[in-house]
C-alpha cells in the first residue's frame, strides 16, 4: 500500500479521527493505542503500518492546526495594519479551544514539542519564501524570527504563561510579527 493509496488515505483520516475525539475525553498520556484502534476500528498492527508511534499519529493530526497558523499569519494582503490582526489570525487563535489540550501536550512552552517543530518549520519556510520573492534584506535571518517567535507566543498563552483573551493574544503576536518584518 502506497502513501497515495485511498486506502491508506481513510485508514490514516480514520486514525486521525480516532485521535482527536479520544483526545477530547482524556489527555494524550492516557490514550492506548489499544483503545484508539479499537475506535478507529481498525488492527493494532494497522496502526504501526502508518504510524511509529502515539506522538507521530498526534502530530499527524495536529498538521491542519499548522496549515491554519500559516494561513493565518498570510491572509492578509496590501500593506498590514500595524495593530490589527487579520480577521483568520483572530479565528485562528479563538478556534483552538477544542483540542486545546492536544495542542498543549504537543507544543511545549517556548515552541519546542514535536508540534513546535513542525508549526516553525513550515512558517519558517513560508515566511522565507516570501521575503526572498519580495527581495527582502535578511530574510533567512527575519523567517528565523518570525517563527520562532509566533511559535513561542502561541506556545506560552496555551500553556498559560501569557495572560490574554484569544483576540488580544492575536493583536499582540501580529504586532510583533509586523515590528520584525519592518526591522530590516
Amino acid at each position: 500500500m502506497t502513501p497515495d493509496d485511498p486506502r491508506a488515505a481513510r485508514t490514516r483520516a480514520r486514525l486521525r479521527e480516532a485521535l482527536l475525539d479520544e483526545c477530547a475525553r482524556r489527555p494524550l498520556a492516557e490514550v492506548s493505542v489499544a483503545a484508539l484502534v479499537r475506535r478507529a476500528g481498525v488492527g493494532r498492527a494497522t496502526f504501526y503500518l502508518h504510524y511509529a508511534d502515539l506522538e507521530a499519529l498526534a502530530v499527524d493530526a495536529c498538521a491542519d492546526f499548522v496549515r491554519e497558523a500559516v494561513d493565518a499569519l498570510h491572509a492578509w494582503r496590501g500593506r498590514p495594519d500595524p495593530v490589527r490582526a487579520p480577521a483568520a489570525l483572530l479565528e485562528f487563535f479563538a478556534g483552538l479551544t477544542p483540542h486545546a489540550d492536544l495542542y498543549r501536550a504537543l507544543l511545549t512552552p517556548g515552541g519546542g514539542g514535536p508540534l513546535g517543530r513542525v508549526l516553525h518549520r513550515d512558517l519558517r519556510a513560508y515566511s522565507l519564501r516570501e521575503r526572498e520573492l519580495a527581495g527582502a534584506a535578511d530574510a533567512p535571518l527575519v523567517a528565523s524570527a518570525v517563527a520562532a517567535t509566533f511559535a513561542g507566543v502561541l506556545a506560552d498563552w496555551l500553556h498559560g504563561l501569557i495572560e490574554a483573551s484569544s483576540d488580544d493574544i492575536a493583536h499582540q503576536s501580529w504586532q510583533l510579527l509586523v515590528a520584525l518584518h519592518r526591522s530590516r
